[in-house]
Protein backbone atom coordinates (compact mmCIF):
# COMPACT_ATOMS: atom_id res chain seq x y z
CA UNK A 1 0.00 0.00 0.00
CA UNK A 2 1.74 3.56 -1.03
CA UNK A 3 1.48 6.29 1.24
CA UNK A 4 -0.43 9.64 1.31
CA UNK A 5 0.78 11.95 -0.98
CA UNK A 6 1.84 15.77 0.05
CA UNK A 7 -1.36 17.86 0.47
CA UNK A 8 0.07 19.66 -1.53
CA UNK A 9 0.32 16.97 -4.68
CA UNK A 10 -2.57 18.76 -6.95
CA UNK A 11 -0.03 21.84 -6.88
CA UNK A 12 3.28 19.80 -7.47
CA UNK A 13 1.70 17.34 -9.99
CA UNK A 14 -0.34 19.10 -12.66
CA UNK A 15 -3.14 17.13 -14.84
CA UNK A 16 -2.20 14.61 -17.25
CA UNK A 17 -4.29 12.92 -19.10
CA UNK A 18 -3.34 9.36 -20.66
CA UNK A 19 -1.47 9.76 -24.02
CA UNK A 20 -3.43 10.41 -26.92
CA UNK A 21 -2.83 8.86 -30.64
CA UNK A 22 -1.18 11.64 -32.87
CA UNK A 23 -3.72 13.17 -35.31
CA UNK A 24 -1.99 12.28 -38.62
CA UNK A 25 -2.24 8.25 -37.26
CA UNK A 26 -5.88 8.15 -35.68
CA UNK A 27 -7.87 9.82 -38.96
CA UNK A 28 -6.24 6.43 -40.79
CA UNK A 29 -8.45 4.18 -38.64
CA UNK A 30 -10.62 3.16 -36.04
CA UNK A 31 -9.20 2.38 -33.09
CA UNK A 32 -9.98 4.28 -29.78
CA UNK A 33 -7.13 7.80 -29.48
CA UNK A 34 -6.92 7.67 -25.96
CA UNK A 35 -4.44 5.50 -23.73
CA UNK A 36 -4.66 3.68 -20.73
CA UNK A 37 -3.10 4.77 -17.46
CA UNK A 38 0.05 2.63 -15.55
CA UNK A 39 -0.64 2.20 -12.27
CA UNK A 40 2.04 4.60 -11.06
CA UNK A 41 0.64 7.58 -13.36
CA UNK A 42 -2.95 6.46 -11.99
CA UNK A 43 -2.21 6.82 -8.45
CA UNK A 44 -0.69 10.10 -9.05
CA UNK A 45 -3.12 11.62 -11.01
CA UNK A 46 -5.64 9.81 -8.68
CA UNK A 47 -3.54 11.35 -5.51
CA UNK A 48 -4.15 14.88 -6.64
CA UNK A 49 -7.68 14.60 -5.68
CA UNK A 50 -7.63 17.41 -2.29
CA UNK A 51 -10.76 15.25 -1.06
CA UNK A 52 -12.86 18.68 -0.13
CA UNK A 53 -15.56 18.26 2.63
CA UNK A 54 -18.57 18.53 -0.09
CA UNK A 55 -17.41 16.45 -3.33
CA UNK A 56 -18.81 18.51 -5.94
CA UNK A 57 -18.15 15.73 -8.57
CA UNK A 58 -20.22 13.00 -6.43
CA UNK A 59 -22.91 15.57 -6.57
CA UNK A 60 -22.89 16.02 -10.78
CA UNK A 61 -22.39 12.64 -11.83
CA UNK A 62 -25.94 11.03 -12.36
CA UNK A 63 -25.42 8.06 -10.85
CA UNK A 64 -23.56 9.58 -7.81
CA UNK A 65 -20.33 7.73 -7.95
CA UNK A 66 -18.14 7.64 -4.80
CA UNK A 67 -15.67 9.65 -6.83
CA UNK A 68 -13.12 10.66 -3.91
CA UNK A 69 -13.13 7.41 -2.03
CA UNK A 70 -12.57 5.07 -4.99
CA UNK A 71 -9.65 7.90 -6.46
CA UNK A 72 -8.31 7.46 -3.03
CA UNK A 73 -8.53 3.35 -3.44
CA UNK A 74 -6.20 3.83 -6.60
CA UNK A 75 -3.84 6.04 -4.65
CA UNK A 76 -3.04 3.28 -2.35
CA UNK A 77 -2.95 0.09 -5.12
CA UNK A 78 -6.14 -1.23 -3.59
CA UNK A 79 -7.61 -1.51 -7.28
CA UNK A 80 -9.75 -4.62 -6.55
CA UNK A 81 -11.46 -2.80 -3.99
CA UNK A 82 -11.74 -0.19 -6.04
CA UNK A 83 -13.60 -1.97 -8.68
CA UNK A 84 -16.18 -3.05 -6.03
CA UNK A 85 -16.58 0.54 -4.73
CA UNK A 86 -17.21 1.94 -8.61
CA UNK A 87 -19.72 -1.01 -9.31
CA UNK A 88 -21.83 0.35 -6.49
CA UNK A 89 -23.09 2.93 -8.13
CA UNK A 90 -22.54 2.15 -11.85
CA UNK A 91 -22.86 -0.99 -13.88
CA UNK A 92 -21.18 0.13 -16.53
CA UNK A 93 -18.29 2.51 -15.27
CA UNK A 94 -15.17 1.38 -18.17
CA UNK A 95 -17.88 2.72 -20.74
CA UNK A 96 -18.94 5.58 -18.72
CA UNK A 97 -14.84 6.60 -17.98
CA UNK A 98 -14.62 6.49 -22.05
CA UNK A 99 -17.91 8.15 -23.19
CA UNK A 100 -18.94 10.42 -20.50
CA UNK A 101 -18.42 14.26 -21.27
CA UNK A 102 -16.91 14.27 -17.81
CA UNK A 103 -15.77 17.94 -18.92
CA UNK A 104 -20.13 18.41 -18.31
CA UNK A 105 -20.18 16.89 -15.37
CA UNK A 106 -18.00 15.32 -12.73
CA UNK A 107 -14.76 17.06 -13.57
CA UNK A 108 -16.36 20.00 -14.49
CA UNK A 109 -17.35 20.45 -11.21
CA UNK A 110 -13.88 19.40 -9.66
CA UNK A 111 -12.75 22.11 -6.85
CA UNK A 112 -9.59 22.04 -8.71
CA UNK A 113 -10.91 22.70 -11.92
CA UNK A 114 -10.80 26.90 -11.60
CA UNK A 115 -7.60 26.89 -13.02
CA UNK A 116 -4.97 24.19 -11.62
CA UNK A 117 -6.52 21.29 -13.80
CA UNK A 118 -9.49 18.88 -12.74
CA UNK A 119 -8.92 15.52 -11.15
CA UNK A 120 -8.75 12.93 -14.86
CA UNK A 121 -11.48 11.36 -12.92
CA UNK A 122 -13.04 9.60 -16.42
CA UNK A 123 -9.27 8.31 -17.22
CA UNK A 124 -8.99 6.92 -14.04
CA UNK A 125 -12.82 5.56 -13.68
CA UNK A 126 -11.74 3.76 -17.07
CA UNK A 127 -8.42 2.17 -15.06
CA UNK A 128 -10.18 0.68 -12.34
CA UNK A 129 -12.30 -1.72 -14.15
CA UNK A 130 -9.52 -2.64 -17.69
CA UNK A 131 -7.25 -3.25 -15.20
CA UNK A 132 -8.95 -4.77 -12.52
CA UNK A 133 -10.52 -7.30 -15.23
CA UNK A 134 -7.20 -7.85 -16.68
CA UNK A 135 -5.19 -8.94 -13.03
CA UNK A 136 -8.47 -10.89 -12.39
CA UNK A 137 -11.18 -9.41 -10.57
CA UNK A 138 -14.76 -10.48 -11.19
CA UNK A 139 -17.59 -8.84 -9.48
CA UNK A 140 -18.22 -10.78 -5.96
CA UNK A 141 -21.51 -12.54 -5.80
CA UNK A 142 -20.50 -15.21 -3.60
CA UNK A 143 -23.39 -13.77 -0.62
CA UNK A 144 -25.98 -13.63 -3.43
CA UNK A 145 -29.36 -16.02 -2.69
CA UNK A 146 -31.51 -16.82 -5.15
CA UNK A 147 -34.86 -15.13 -4.69
CA UNK A 148 -36.87 -17.06 -6.98
CA UNK A 149 -37.87 -14.12 -8.78
CA UNK A 150 -37.58 -13.74 -12.72
CA UNK A 151 -37.63 -10.68 -14.91
CA UNK A 152 -37.03 -10.36 -18.27
CA UNK A 153 -35.49 -7.27 -19.81
CA UNK A 154 -36.35 -6.19 -23.42
CA UNK A 155 -33.29 -4.05 -24.71
CA UNK A 156 -29.50 -4.55 -24.13
CA UNK A 157 -28.68 -1.18 -23.74
CA UNK A 158 -27.45 0.40 -21.37
CA UNK A 159 -30.69 0.89 -19.24
CA UNK A 160 -31.25 -3.19 -19.61
CA UNK A 161 -27.62 -4.01 -19.08
CA UNK A 162 -27.66 -1.74 -15.58
CA UNK A 163 -31.23 -2.88 -14.27
CA UNK A 164 -29.97 -6.73 -15.16
CA UNK A 165 -26.74 -6.29 -13.41
CA UNK A 166 -28.80 -4.81 -9.92
CA UNK A 167 -31.17 -7.86 -10.37
CA UNK A 168 -28.49 -10.46 -10.09
CA UNK A 169 -26.59 -8.83 -7.40
CA UNK A 170 -30.22 -9.30 -5.93
CA UNK A 171 -30.76 -12.81 -6.60
CA UNK A 172 -33.41 -12.16 -9.29
CA UNK A 173 -32.86 -14.08 -12.12
CA UNK A 174 -32.63 -11.52 -15.43
CA UNK A 175 -32.74 -12.95 -19.10
CA UNK A 176 -31.88 -9.98 -21.36
CA UNK A 177 -33.68 -10.26 -25.18
CA UNK A 178 -32.32 -7.73 -27.95
CA UNK A 179 -32.85 -8.17 -31.72
CA UNK A 180 -29.37 -7.76 -32.68
CA UNK A 181 -26.36 -10.27 -32.66
CA UNK A 182 -24.90 -8.17 -30.01
CA UNK A 183 -25.44 -6.28 -26.77
CA UNK A 184 -24.77 -3.09 -25.76
CA UNK A 185 -27.53 -1.45 -28.64
CA UNK A 186 -26.15 1.66 -29.50
CA UNK A 187 -22.76 1.68 -27.57
CA UNK A 188 -22.40 -1.11 -29.94
CA UNK A 189 -23.71 -0.19 -32.98
CA UNK A 190 -24.20 3.88 -32.82
CA UNK A 191 -21.10 5.00 -30.62
CA UNK A 192 -17.93 5.15 -33.35
CA UNK A 193 -15.14 2.16 -32.52
CA UNK A 194 -12.70 5.46 -32.50
CA UNK A 195 -14.38 6.18 -29.02
CA UNK A 196 -15.26 3.12 -27.21
CA UNK A 197 -13.36 0.10 -28.77
CA UNK A 198 -16.09 -3.16 -29.18
CA UNK A 199 -14.58 -5.55 -27.46
CA UNK A 200 -14.74 -3.39 -24.18
CA UNK A 201 -18.86 -4.35 -24.54
CA UNK A 202 -17.93 -7.60 -25.34
CA UNK A 203 -16.05 -8.03 -21.89
CA UNK A 204 -19.08 -6.50 -20.20
CA UNK A 205 -20.89 -9.01 -21.26
CA UNK A 206 -18.59 -12.03 -20.45
CA UNK A 207 -18.49 -10.31 -17.05
CA UNK A 208 -22.46 -10.12 -16.60
CA UNK A 209 -22.80 -13.98 -17.55
CA UNK A 210 -20.66 -15.03 -15.39
CA UNK A 211 -22.85 -13.23 -12.91
CA UNK A 212 -25.58 -15.11 -14.12
CA UNK A 213 -27.16 -12.84 -16.43
CA UNK A 214 -28.87 -14.79 -19.76
CA UNK A 215 -28.74 -13.43 -23.11
CA UNK A 216 -30.91 -14.08 -25.78
CA UNK A 217 -29.58 -12.48 -29.14
CA UNK A 218 -30.70 -11.52 -32.08
CA UNK A 219 -34.61 -12.41 -30.75
CA UNK A 220 -36.93 -9.26 -31.35
CA UNK A 221 -40.03 -8.89 -28.78
CA UNK A 222 -43.31 -8.87 -30.87
CA UNK A 223 -41.80 -10.86 -33.71
CA UNK A 224 -39.81 -13.51 -32.87
CA UNK A 225 -41.36 -13.66 -29.30
CA UNK A 226 -44.30 -11.93 -27.75
CA UNK A 227 -45.23 -10.14 -24.88
CA UNK A 228 -47.70 -12.53 -23.66
CA UNK A 229 -45.00 -14.82 -23.39
CA UNK A 230 -42.63 -12.84 -21.39
CA UNK A 231 -45.83 -12.30 -19.46
CA UNK A 232 -46.25 -15.98 -18.26
CA UNK A 233 -42.84 -16.96 -18.03
CA UNK A 234 -41.53 -14.10 -15.69
CA UNK A 235 -42.53 -12.53 -12.50
CA UNK A 236 -42.03 -9.12 -14.45
CA UNK A 237 -40.60 -7.33 -17.50
CA UNK A 238 -38.73 -4.37 -18.01
CA UNK A 239 -38.26 -2.10 -21.01
CA UNK A 240 -35.51 -0.15 -22.02
CA UNK A 241 -35.89 0.22 -25.62
CA UNK A 242 -33.90 3.17 -26.61
CA UNK A 243 -34.91 6.12 -28.87
CA UNK A 244 -34.25 5.63 -32.07
CA UNK A 245 -37.00 7.42 -34.28
CA UNK A 246 -34.40 10.48 -35.49
CA UNK A 247 -35.63 14.37 -35.12
CA UNK A 248 -36.43 15.82 -38.83
CA UNK A 249 -35.63 19.99 -39.48
CA UNK A 250 -39.36 20.29 -41.29
CA UNK A 251 -37.59 21.91 -43.97
CA UNK A 252 -37.52 21.92 -47.56
CA UNK A 253 -35.40 19.32 -49.13
CA UNK A 254 -34.50 16.68 -46.21
CA UNK A 255 -35.50 13.92 -48.53
CA UNK A 256 -33.11 14.78 -51.17
CA UNK A 257 -30.59 12.54 -52.86
CA UNK A 258 -27.32 13.22 -50.67
CA UNK A 259 -29.18 13.54 -47.67
CA UNK A 260 -28.25 11.15 -44.75
CA UNK A 261 -29.89 10.98 -40.72
CA UNK A 262 -27.11 10.45 -38.81
CA UNK A 263 -28.25 6.98 -36.74
CA UNK A 264 -28.43 5.06 -39.83
CA UNK A 265 -25.25 6.55 -41.13
CA UNK A 266 -23.49 5.53 -38.06
CA UNK A 267 -25.25 2.14 -37.97
CA UNK A 268 -23.86 1.20 -41.61
CA UNK A 269 -20.43 2.43 -40.99
CA UNK A 270 -20.36 0.52 -37.13
CA UNK A 271 -21.40 -3.05 -39.29
CA UNK A 272 -18.71 -2.48 -41.89
CA UNK A 273 -16.09 -1.64 -39.24
CA UNK A 274 -16.96 -4.56 -37.33
CA UNK A 275 -16.75 -6.46 -40.86
CA UNK A 276 -20.64 -7.68 -40.24
CA UNK A 277 -22.83 -8.32 -43.45
CA UNK A 278 -24.59 -5.13 -44.77
CA UNK A 279 -27.88 -4.49 -43.07
CA UNK A 280 -30.42 -3.27 -45.58
CA UNK A 281 -31.70 -1.05 -43.53
CA UNK A 282 -28.65 0.81 -42.44
CA UNK A 283 -26.88 0.42 -45.96
CA UNK A 284 -23.25 1.60 -45.56
CA UNK A 285 -22.52 5.47 -46.65
CA UNK A 286 -19.10 5.83 -48.03
CA UNK A 287 -18.77 9.82 -47.93
CA UNK A 288 -15.02 9.71 -49.04
CA UNK A 289 -13.92 12.47 -51.45
CA UNK A 290 -17.32 14.57 -50.48
CA UNK A 291 -17.65 17.91 -49.32
CA UNK A 292 -19.84 16.88 -46.04
CA UNK A 293 -22.03 19.36 -43.73
CA UNK A 294 -23.31 18.07 -40.54
CA UNK A 295 -26.02 19.87 -38.95
CA UNK A 296 -26.46 19.63 -35.10
CA UNK A 297 -24.21 20.23 -32.54
CA UNK A 298 -24.27 17.17 -30.11
CA UNK A 299 -22.12 14.03 -29.29
CA UNK A 300 -23.81 12.42 -32.62
CA UNK A 301 -22.93 15.29 -34.79
CA UNK A 302 -19.23 15.21 -33.52
CA UNK A 303 -19.56 11.25 -34.14
CA UNK A 304 -20.83 12.16 -37.43
CA UNK A 305 -18.06 14.60 -38.48
CA UNK A 306 -15.19 12.40 -37.06
CA UNK A 307 -16.88 9.78 -39.08
CA UNK A 308 -16.81 11.58 -42.45
CA UNK A 309 -13.41 12.72 -41.72
CA UNK A 310 -11.88 9.04 -41.24
CA UNK A 311 -14.21 7.71 -44.21
CA UNK A 312 -11.82 10.64 -46.48
CA UNK A 313 -14.54 12.98 -47.11
CA UNK A 314 -12.54 16.26 -48.98
CA UNK A 315 -13.93 18.77 -46.37
CA UNK A 316 -16.29 18.26 -43.35
CA UNK A 317 -18.25 20.73 -41.93
CA UNK A 318 -20.60 20.88 -38.93
CA UNK A 319 -23.48 23.65 -38.44
CA UNK A 320 -24.93 24.63 -35.08
CA UNK A 321 -27.41 27.30 -34.57
CA UNK A 322 -26.54 28.06 -31.31
CA UNK A 323 -22.89 29.40 -29.92
CA UNK A 324 -20.17 27.07 -29.08
CA UNK A 325 -20.47 27.84 -25.68
CA UNK A 326 -24.08 26.37 -25.87
CA UNK A 327 -22.73 23.31 -27.24
CA UNK A 328 -24.71 20.08 -25.44
CA UNK A 329 -22.26 17.53 -26.17
CA UNK A 330 -18.58 17.37 -24.41
CA UNK A 331 -16.21 19.97 -25.31
CA UNK A 332 -13.32 17.88 -25.69
CA UNK A 333 -15.35 15.57 -28.47
CA UNK A 334 -15.54 18.82 -29.96
CA UNK A 335 -11.73 19.92 -29.54
CA UNK A 336 -11.17 16.25 -31.15
CA UNK A 337 -12.83 17.43 -33.89
CA UNK A 338 -11.01 20.65 -34.57
CA UNK A 339 -8.15 18.59 -34.26
CA UNK A 340 -8.78 16.16 -37.08
CA UNK A 341 -9.84 19.12 -39.25
CA UNK A 342 -13.67 19.64 -38.84
CA UNK A 343 -15.05 22.93 -39.79
CA UNK A 344 -17.26 24.44 -37.20
CA UNK A 345 -20.15 27.08 -38.31
CA UNK A 346 -21.92 28.63 -35.46
CA UNK A 347 -25.14 30.72 -34.84
CA UNK A 348 -26.11 29.30 -38.28
CA UNK A 349 -29.65 27.92 -38.88
CA UNK A 350 -30.64 25.36 -41.84
CA UNK A 351 -33.88 26.64 -43.57
CA UNK A 352 -33.67 24.62 -46.77
CA UNK A 353 -31.65 21.90 -48.24
CA UNK A 354 -30.70 23.49 -51.83
CA UNK A 355 -31.07 20.43 -54.55
CA UNK A 356 -30.37 20.24 -58.48
CA UNK A 357 -31.83 17.63 -60.18
CA UNK A 358 -33.23 15.56 -57.07
CA UNK A 359 -29.23 16.10 -55.59
CA UNK A 360 -27.83 17.74 -52.49
CA UNK A 361 -25.66 20.52 -53.72
CA UNK A 362 -25.82 23.00 -50.33
CA UNK A 363 -27.71 24.15 -47.39
CA UNK A 364 -29.18 27.41 -47.40
CA UNK A 365 -28.54 28.65 -43.83
CA UNK A 366 -29.75 32.07 -41.84
CA UNK A 367 -27.39 33.81 -39.14
CA UNK A 368 -28.66 33.42 -35.61
CA UNK A 369 -28.42 35.50 -32.55
CA UNK A 370 -29.45 34.33 -28.68
CA UNK A 371 -32.19 35.59 -27.53
CA UNK A 372 -34.52 34.63 -24.45
CA UNK A 373 -34.11 30.87 -22.17
CA UNK A 374 -36.38 28.85 -23.53
CA UNK A 375 -38.40 25.97 -21.44
CA UNK A 376 -35.42 24.12 -20.70
CA UNK A 377 -33.51 27.58 -19.90
CA UNK A 378 -31.28 27.61 -23.04
CA UNK A 379 -31.19 30.95 -24.74
CA UNK A 380 -33.11 30.73 -27.89
CA UNK A 381 -31.57 30.85 -31.45
CA UNK A 382 -33.43 33.99 -33.14
CA UNK A 383 -33.06 34.35 -37.03
CA UNK A 384 -31.28 37.79 -38.44
CA UNK A 385 -32.94 39.16 -41.09
CA UNK A 386 -31.62 39.26 -44.74
CA UNK A 387 -28.83 37.18 -43.01
CA UNK A 388 -29.37 34.19 -45.62
CA UNK A 389 -26.60 32.44 -47.14
CA UNK A 390 -25.67 29.41 -48.74
CA UNK A 391 -23.27 26.45 -47.64
CA UNK A 392 -22.29 24.29 -50.47
CA UNK A 393 -21.97 20.82 -49.95
CA UNK A 394 -22.30 17.16 -52.04
CA UNK A 395 -23.77 15.49 -48.57
CA UNK A 396 -25.78 16.43 -45.33
CA UNK A 397 -26.06 14.47 -42.26
CA UNK A 398 -28.97 15.56 -40.02
CA UNK A 399 -28.11 14.95 -36.28
CA UNK A 400 -30.56 16.74 -34.02
CA UNK A 401 -31.16 14.24 -31.51
CA UNK A 402 -33.49 10.56 -31.20
CA UNK A 403 -36.89 10.34 -29.85
CA UNK A 404 -38.43 7.25 -28.48
CA UNK A 405 -40.36 5.14 -31.03
CA UNK A 406 -43.27 2.80 -29.08
CA UNK A 407 -43.65 -0.36 -30.98
CA UNK A 408 -46.87 -0.75 -32.10
CA UNK A 409 -48.34 -3.48 -29.51
CA UNK A 410 -48.05 -1.08 -26.93
CA UNK A 411 -51.39 0.16 -26.48
CA UNK A 412 -52.21 -3.41 -26.22
CA UNK A 413 -50.51 -3.93 -23.13
CA UNK A 414 -51.84 -0.84 -21.51
CA UNK A 415 -48.52 1.02 -21.79
CA UNK A 416 -49.28 4.53 -21.98
CA UNK A 417 -47.10 6.54 -24.14
CA UNK A 418 -47.11 11.05 -24.25
CA UNK A 419 -46.83 12.67 -27.68
CA UNK A 420 -42.90 12.40 -28.26
CA UNK A 421 -43.24 8.74 -28.00
CA UNK A 422 -41.63 8.58 -24.21
CA UNK A 423 -43.58 6.12 -22.42
CA UNK A 424 -45.31 6.48 -18.79
CA UNK A 425 -43.94 5.36 -15.79
CA UNK A 426 -45.20 5.96 -11.61
CA UNK A 427 -48.49 7.44 -12.53
CA UNK A 428 -51.82 6.81 -10.21
CA UNK A 429 -49.97 5.43 -7.22
CA UNK A 430 -47.15 3.67 -9.07
CA UNK A 431 -43.92 2.45 -8.07
CA UNK A 432 -41.04 4.16 -9.55
CA UNK A 433 -40.66 3.08 -13.08
CA UNK A 434 -43.57 0.84 -13.19
CA UNK A 435 -45.80 1.60 -16.30
CA UNK A 436 -49.62 1.59 -16.35
CA UNK A 437 -49.81 -2.39 -16.86
CA UNK A 438 -48.22 -2.95 -13.40
CA UNK A 439 -45.85 -6.31 -14.27
CA UNK A 440 -44.21 -3.80 -16.71
CA UNK A 441 -41.63 -1.35 -16.18
CA UNK A 442 -39.74 0.76 -18.14
CA UNK A 443 -36.52 2.86 -17.95
CA UNK A 444 -33.83 4.80 -20.12
CA UNK A 445 -34.07 6.99 -23.33
CA UNK A 446 -37.88 5.30 -24.12
CA UNK A 447 -38.49 6.66 -20.41
CA UNK A 448 -36.88 10.12 -19.95
CA UNK A 449 -35.96 10.56 -23.65
CA UNK A 450 -32.80 11.19 -25.27
CA UNK A 451 -30.22 11.75 -22.84
CA UNK A 452 -26.61 10.48 -21.46
CA UNK A 453 -25.83 6.96 -21.32
CA UNK A 454 -24.83 7.32 -17.78
CA UNK A 455 -28.74 8.80 -17.05
CA UNK A 456 -29.84 5.56 -18.78
CA UNK A 457 -27.47 3.17 -16.48
CA UNK A 458 -29.10 5.16 -13.57
CA UNK A 459 -32.24 4.72 -14.33
CA UNK A 460 -32.18 1.00 -15.59
CA UNK A 461 -30.68 0.36 -11.62
CA UNK A 462 -33.55 2.43 -10.12
CA UNK A 463 -35.90 0.01 -11.88
CA UNK A 464 -34.42 -2.49 -10.48
CA UNK A 465 -34.61 -1.51 -7.29
CA UNK A 466 -38.17 -0.23 -7.76
CA UNK A 467 -39.24 -4.27 -8.50
CA UNK A 468 -36.62 -5.83 -5.72
CA UNK A 469 -38.33 -3.21 -3.16
CA UNK A 470 -42.29 -5.03 -4.97
CA UNK A 471 -40.33 -8.01 -4.31
CA UNK A 472 -39.86 -7.25 -0.66
CA UNK A 473 -36.17 -8.17 -0.96
CA UNK A 474 -33.48 -6.12 0.93
CA UNK A 475 -31.03 -3.51 -0.69
CA UNK A 476 -28.06 -4.84 -1.00
CA UNK A 477 -26.41 -1.34 -2.77
CA UNK A 478 -25.04 -0.35 0.18
CA UNK A 479 -23.98 3.21 0.93
CA UNK A 480 -20.08 3.44 0.80
CA UNK A 481 -18.16 2.37 3.89
CA UNK A 482 -16.15 5.00 5.53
Amino acid sequence: MSARRSALHFLETPRRDPEVVPVRIRVQGWEEIYGQYQADAAADQAGRCIDCGNPYCEWACPVHNYIPDWLRLVEQGRLFEAAELSHQTNSLPEICGRICPQDRLCEGACTLNDGLGAVTIGSVEKYITDEAVKAGWRPDLSGVEPSGHRVAIVGAGPAGLACADVLVRHGVGAEVYDRYPRIGGLLTYGIPPFKLDKQVVETRRELMEGMGVKFHLGIEVGRDVGLDRLLADYDRVFLGLGAYRYVTGGFPGEDAEGVYKALPYLIGNVNRVLGRPEDAKFPYIDLAGQRVLVLGGGDTGMDCVRTAVRQGATSVTCAYRRDEDNMPGSRREVANAREEGVNFEFNRQPIAIHCENGRVRGVDMVRTELGEPDANGRRSPQPVPGSEERVEADAVVIAFGFRPDPPAWFEQYQLATGPDGRIAVGLNGARPFQTANPRIYAAGDMERGADLVVTAVFDGREAARSMIAEFGLPDRLHPKQS
